[in-house]
């Protein structure tokens, strides 16, 4: 079979999280707009002994233990509850599941790889902080390792906005410089920052450690 017959496969990485869902919804209608395709829906999880911890909202903190089994069966039915609401148009694309450890994003890559797929899809949040690092830098690292163009998935709405660095206070500066440094914050943030404890390299040398911190107020 030549290439060009070769069936159009598309690779999606799921954690059961709205984002992923919206990814495997973009996927299957890209999929449909061909006349052959594959969409192979990957999770990852990670093994500890004999149980597994899948993301997802199974719990409240997001995660839950389970067997491998488990988050085998927990693949399978995802794939085949989403199989079962397709419409008539997508019946003709195929939905194959594969549970991988570990790495997430090594992961998706790799078996984008194995596949020789022709797009990854992926999903992300545009949250910041921890939810970030949690889904946010999987799909950057997909985007850095897959062989092939990745498209990551976001809900349509306005990105958070990053707090604005605010100058330093003039009062704040009128005490530093009024104190010859003593004091570092006005009495209006004097509250907020409090009185940090602070200490420079010569402090460190003592007598019977050579490594004590000797703090200053």
């Amino acid at each position: 079979m030549s290439k060009s017959e070769n069936p159009y496969v598309i690779v999606v990485g799921i954690d059961y999280s709205p984002a992923s869902d919206l990814a495997l919804a973009r996927a299957l209608e890209l999929a449909a707009a061909r006349q052959r395709a594959e969409v192979h829906v990957v999770n990852v999880v990670h093994l500890y002994g004999t149980q597994t911890v899948v993301d997802g909202p199974a719990e409240p903190a997001g995660f839950a233990s389970v067997t491998l089994a488990d988050a085998t069966a927990l693949l399978e039915r995802y794939v085949e509850e989403r199989r079962r609401s397709l419409p008539g148009s997508l019946h003709s694309v195929q939905l194959r599941a594969h549970l991988r450890l570990e790495a997430p994003a090594h992961e998706v890559a790799q078996i984008a790889a194995d596949l020789q797929a022709d797009l990854v899809v992926v999903g992300t949040h545009g949250k910041r902080g921890i939810a970030r690092l949690l889904l946010g830098s999987v799909a950057e690292a997909v985007v850095r390792l897959a062989p092939c163009p990745v498209l990551v998935v976001r809900p349509k709405a306005l990105p958070e906005q990053l707090p604005a660095i605010e100058p330093p206070c003039p009062q704040c500066l009128e005490a530093r410089q009024a104190s010859s440094g003593a004091e570092y914050w006005c009495e209006r943030h004097r509250e907020r920052h409090g009185q940090r404890h602070t200490y420079s390299q010569r402090d460190r040398v003592g007598v019977e450690t050579e490594m004590p911190l000797t703090f200053h107020r």
